[in-house]
């Protein structure tokens, strides 16, 4: 996604093919159609559904084929493949790898072996809601496993504390952000999830520059705990802050019903009484009465 929008701010023509339904298949359908439409919008051609077969090189240029059919013609292509567990080194020291692929790892960031730690996209990590250990290579939980293993390894005794799978872009104008689980990855793992939609401006409406986010709300029917939530709103809505309030709430456990009861800070330029956050909360409750 960043690289369709840097390419095409240096003046490129550029197609954009996606192997999943959709475009940004880590968040719901609803989400992915928004940034389908801004991208589309700004000009940059949208094919999903698409699996890339083989890469020819010809005269006119590099070709891009499935199946038989081919797909396009481009002076160069860019492949992002996704990401797995760099563990070929710890399977020879016979470090002990989890079902993800990646080397397993305690609070301590320690592996099997004494005296060896392992972090970052290589190792496994902790999430705090289901408390498993999953494979989510994100940049900030790198950072994080990094200090925990470093302090570990010169004699500390820190702990990691683990991850709810909080991430941001931004595209274009558009930032997109979720954190924690959306309905099929809630009951993947046990919940009985109910997501809600809210569009809301981003502070009060009377004051200039009021622009629109849309936030997905998910949360467990019967408990009402918190599992997750998603939002897309314009590039300095405060998005990526806003979904770090889930963020916050997630990691310490809370309820939908416990977001209304945050103390969020409000002056009219930037939020308003009840923040988005929180009226997104009030149309959850409200609908799963």
């Amino acid at each position: 996604m960043e690289m369709a929008d840097a390419l095409h701010q240096r003046g490129l023509s550029v197609t954009l093919l996606e192997m999943a339904d959709r475009v940004m298949p880590s968040f719901d359908r609803q989400m992915g159609a928004l940034l389908q439409t801004l991208l589309e919008e700004k000009g940059v051609c949208v094919k999903t559904g698409i699996k890339i077969t083989g890469i020819e090189q010809k005269p006119s240029g590099l070709t891009l084929n499935a199946g038989k059919e081919t797909l396009a013609e481009s002076d160069f292509i860019l492949i992002a493949a996704g990401a797995r567990p760099s563990a070929e080194l710890a399977a020879k020291a016979r470090i002990l790898l989890g079902k993800t692929g990646a080397i397993c790892v305690n609070e301590k960031m320690e592996t099997s072996v004494k005296d060896i730690y392992a972090a970052g996209d290589c190792a496994e990590t902790y999430h705090r809601v289901i408390r498993k250990y999953l494979y989510m290579p994100l940049g900030t939980t790198a950072h994080k496993q990094g200090r925990i293993a470093g302090e570990n390894a010169a004699g500390g005794i820190s702990i990691f504390k683990g991850v709810v799978g909080t991430q941001s872009v931004k595209i274009f104008d558009r930032v997109a952000a979720r954190t924690g689980f959306r309905d099929e990855e809630a009951i993947e793992y046990g919940f009985d999830p109910l997501t809600t939609d809210v569009e809301t401006p981003d502070h009060k409406a009377y004051y200039p520059g009021a622009t629109r986010i849309h936030i997905r709300l998910t949360g467990d029917r019967k408990t009402g705990r918190l599992l997750g939530a998603q939002m897309v709103g314009r590039h300095l809505a405060e998005v990526s802050k806003r979904i770090d309030i889930i963020a916050a709430a997630l990691f310490s456990g809370l309820k939908v019903a416990d977001l209304l009861d945050l103390d969020l800070s409000y002056t009219p330029p930037l939020s308003s009484p009840w923040d988005p956050v929180q009226m997104a909360a009030m149309s959850w409750l409200t609908q799963n009465k």
